[in-house]
């Protein structure tokens, strides 16, 4: 019995070795470790840890060509340079999918189902309606900023008082984007906006458990696994009066009324009611949208908080810009982009610290040979090195110096003043993505961050405690993540400047 037993298992590692070597995958260049069975879990702890500079060291060694990392669940191929960014960029989704990467990322089919996948109508809402809508919505987030931003920043004039950044603009960001997702009083409801702040790492949580199962127990991992549907559950009591309100007045009024709301729930509702229109089905696009929303937009205003508190001689420059421009045109996105070193600021902070270390996530639908002769198996994730890019010396002059006037002086020369907005993407800078995939909601969330980046530095002075250095970044996988523990010293300003 015990021959049979060790016979079975070692045609078992003749059968796995076999296979190993027939993969395609083997062709392709590794980074971090080995590809060898087994070793390559070393490697996967290794990148998981040192990510940042594996993905430089492979950028570099691989450019204009393509090199694979491994996570624990599975490879990851990388591709640099200007030409395979654009190659990515330019091929067709039948080949590689941006939706299907993105599912297979987030893994939402079987953690919160099917619908959102299948049927994308919120994401074609955030590139038309929240885009076109900016200028009439602004005044909104603005009014829900001069709230919110006193009540997490509580200072004094007389005192400095110490904040822990990320959750402070972690709330703020929640509390002034739901002013225009759901409006008030929904915007102002704790247990949701707790819930919607939760919601991401429900997601994490959920999705890792089903990524490591194999394909036919991803959907009884999937209901078993269950945070995202429990805080999907949580949410609808807190959604429902308004929702049921929006119904009862599109019941009487049809498509139109007097003061119908402007917001991101209507203009779901009004897509919804050909589609599925259920409680949890609008809910669970709100709560999608608040993901997308929330800890990106957050993480971006602490890395440059963090910034300016390093450096409190930056303030005065920006302030300068922001109070001469608000006095001439109000809270405005007109106001908003004429701010060029405010603009350049967030840029920076940006290609300095990144979203993540990778984007323009894509998955292979079918066999697909690239320019450069890589062949890329069906089923396969791959990605551009986005960290590595924006840290490229052929494309910024002294990249590891965080210099935040950068962007504001390319815009002065002729014909570069629109190329170097925070909102615009290059082969150079794809933190948002390039191409027609590139994230769709960065237009709003570029306003809302500025709009709250200049409230704080007209009302507050900030510094950073000890020996005034900055908390450094957490990087894990492919995640970047403000020091999530990092605090900032603020005092109230002795004016009135809103």
């Amino acid at each position: 019995m015990t021959d049979v037993f060790w016979a079975g298992v070692a045609i078992a590692c003749l059968l796995y070795l076999v296979k190993w070597k027939r993969d395609p995958l083997n062709n392709i260049p590794t980074v971090g470790g080995s590809s060898l069975p087994l070793l390559s879990f070393l490697g996967a702890f290794n990148f998981l840890l040192n990510s940042k500079r594996l993905l430089q060291e492979g950028y570099k060694k691989y450019y204009g060509s393509v090199f694979k990392v491994p996570l624990l669940e599975q490879w990851i191929l990388v591709v640099s340079g200007p030409k395979m960014v654009e190659e990515l960029r330019k091929r067709p989704d039948d080949e590689l999918s941006f939706s299907a990467g993105v599912e297979d990322s987030m893994q939402i089919r079987y953690t919160f189902g099917p619908e959102s996948n299948d049927d994308p109508y919120h994401v074609d809402v955030i590139k038309e309606k929240l885009t076109r809508s900016v200028p009439a919505i602004l005044p909104d987030v603005i009014d829900e900023l001069t709230l919110a931003v006193p009540q997490h920043i509580p200072a004094k004039s007389d005192e400095w008082l110490e904040i822990q950044v990320m959750p402070a603009m972690q709330q703020i960001v929640a509390r002034a984007s739901n002013r225009v997702f759901v409006g008030l009083p929904v915007c102002r409801d704790q247990e949701f906006l707790n819930l919607a702040i939760a919601f991401t790492i429900d997601i994490v949580k959920d999705k890792t458990l089903v990524k490591f199962a194999p394909h036919f127990l991803k959907p009884l991992v999937g209901r078993l696994s269950n945070h995202v549907r429990s805080t999907l559950y949580k949410a609808i009591p807190h959604l429902k009066p308004v929702i049921d309100e929006r119904r009862q007045l599109m019941e009487k009024y049809g498509d139109d009324w007097p003061d119908k709301p402007n917001d991101m729930l209507q203009w779901l509702m009004d897509i919804a009611k050909t589609r599925d229109f259920s409680d949890e089905a609008i809910a669970r696009r709100i709560l999608l949208i608040n993901f997308a929303a929330i800890h990106t937009s957050s993480n971006t205003v602490s890395h440059a908080l963090y910034h300016l508190a390093e450096r409190p001689d930056y303030l005065k420059p920006l302030r300068e810009e922001i109070a001469s421009i608000i006095a001439e045109e109000g809270w405005t996105k007109n106001a908003m982009g004429r701010m060029w070193k405010l603009d350049s600021f967030m840029k920076e902070s940006q290609r300095y610290n990144g979203i993540g270390l990778a984007s323009l996530t894509r998955k292979a639908l079918k066999d697909v040979t690239l320019s450069d002769g890589t062949f890329v198996p069906r089923g396969s994730i791959i990605m551009a090195a986005s960290d590595a890019t924006h840290y490229d010396e052929s494309n910024y002059a002294d990249p590891d110096v965080f210099d935040p006037f950068r962007f504001s002086r390319m815009r002065e020369a002729e014909g570069e003043g629109t190329k170097h907005q925070f909102v615009n993407t290059t082969l150079e800078y794809i933190a948002f993505g390039h191409g027609k995939h590139a994230c769709p909601g960065r237009f709003f969330a570029a306003n809302e961050l500025k709009s709250l980046l200049a409230f704080i530095i007209l009302n507050y002075d900030l510094k950073l405690g000890g020996d005034g250095t900055r908390p450094p970044n957490v990087y894990f996988g492919l995640a970047v993540v403000p020091a999530p523990k990092g605090k900032v010293l603020f005092k109230k300003r002795g004016v009135e400047a809103y």
